[in-house]
């Protein structure tokens, strides 16, 4: 059972996962920093001042407080503003992934299209077939 285990976690595909999905998350982490601390600062600018990570709905008459976190404190709160955030963050990630994954894909076929040229050797061989497929 440990070698079929340990063929299993060396295989190429799982580690190659391994590594897609800390990559992802770095990634991830990046483009969280790029939207909460530069887009969303900027958003914020040309609406005047507006922070949409404090939007919430009370959802209980308990809740008083005039920030998210002070307000899940008191109750429940419908955080609308943070969601706002974390879809803007999916947006940004699914376009660079998509710009990524076009460029690649064309990288690929451009590849893929080049024809080598034939060697000396393969020219040799296809005019000697040429020449017996004749009567």
């Amino acid at each position: 059972m440990l070698a079929e285990f340990k063929k299993f976690a060396l295989r190429g595909n799982v580690v190659d996962l391994a590594v897609g999905v800390i990559i992802g998350a770095a990634f991830g982490a990046i483009v969280a920093s790029m939207v909460s601390d530069i887009i969303m600062p900027l958003i914020g600018a040309i609406t005047g001042g507006l922070d949409f990570s404090n939007y919430f709905l009370p959802l209980s008459s308990k809740v008083t407080a005039t920030s998210l976190l002070e307000a899940k404190k008191q109750g429940a709160v419908l955080a609308y503003g943070s969601f706002l955030t974390v879809t803007l963050n999916f947006i940004i990630i699914a376009f660079v992934l998509f710009l990524v994954i076009r460029a690649l894909s064309r990288l690929i076929a451009k590849e893929a299209a080049k024809v080598p040229e034939p060697t000396k050797q393969e020219i040799l061989l296809t005019e000697i077939r040429d020449l017996l497929k004749k009567p």
